[in-house]
């Protein structure tokens, strides 16, 4: 694989922080429309109630010809202030049809 395939790969992941949900909503749509297939929603922690919550309001409200194509929970190691954490994270891929 080379290096433009790679950037391309990453261009439709929508990473979930602390923003308000519509700010995502609104980066996921602006993929759609720009033409990608799938768009990957990533969260870890507290944020993945909030990825979950986009990827219903891309769903029912603005891109009605989307579905949760693979849904990926994990666990990933970050280093705290006092050594290693774990902390979950999740990864929703939305497919158009």
């Amino acid at each position: 694989m080379d290096e433009t395939e790679t950037m391309k790969k990453e261009d439709n992941v929508v990473f979930i922080g602390k923003k308000g949900i519509m700010a995502y909503v609104l980066a996921v749509v602006t993929q759609f429309n720009d033409g990608e297939k799938n768009v990957v929603i990533k969260a870890r922690g507290r944020a993945i109630s909030r990825a979950v919550d986009v990827a219903e309001v891309v769903r029912q409200k603005f891109v009605t010809d989307v579905d949760a194509s693979d849904i990926k929970i994990s666990t990933e190691e970050i280093q705290g202030d006092e050594g290693p954490i774990k902390v979950s994270a999740i990864e929703i891929t939305l497919s158009k049809q």
